[in-house]
């Protein structure tokens, strides 16, 4: 119950933070996906389906707020934790490496999905500009976020399994 709600504080938090400051701190009228690195180190910290749950809630906060239609960025991010999910059995706690490769693979991923299905379907067809101008700084601006935004959720994984292992042991005395 405490790691549900502490999730769902961390992504409300995250989407008011991206929402808000780092659009004040946007360069070029770029901002960081503070979504993709919480849904992105979920699903690797903890596997596939709380991906897959942290991404549907990120995703369905932008639809809400900011989308066209209902359930299209839920989708989008639910596939990005589901497939960062893919990694958790390869995923070393100090190891910042595949953290930082998986975060900049789904956010470039991210970045491709928007153009394919918002401006490529919709006759939009100068995908060079697109990835120049939008993709490649958006992946920059979210990788140099991501190396602090990174440990503090791994701090916060990290307590919460600490708890869950001190819980889990009451029971089992």
């Amino acid at each position: 119950m405490k790691r549900k709600v502490v999730l769902a504080l961390l992504i409300i938090i995250c989407f008011c933070l991206q929402g808000t400051l780092f659009r004040g701190l946007a360069l070029g009228n770029i901002a960081p996906n503070l979504l993709i690195v919480i849904t992105s180190s979920f699903g690797l910290m903890r596997g596939k389906k709380e991906g897959l749950v942290v991404g549907f809630f990120c995703g369905f906060l932008i639809d809400i707020f900011y989308g066209d239609v209902l359930g299209f960025y839920a989708l989008v991010y639910m596939y990005i934790g589901y497939v960062n999910g893919f990694f958790n059995k390869i995923f070393y706690d100090e190891d910042i490496k595949l953290p930082m490769i998986l975060i900049t693979m789904s956010d470039f991923a991210y970045g491709l999905i928007i153009y394919i299905f918002l401006f490529l379907l919709r006759t939009r067809l100068d995908f060079g500009y697109y990835l120049i101008h939008i993709i490649i700084p958006e992946v920059i601006y979210t990788i140099v976020i991501t190396i602090v935004f990174y440990r503090v959720l791994r701090a916060i994984n990290r307590r919460l399994e600490l708890k869950e292992k001190r819980s889990a042991s009451k029971f089992v005395s």
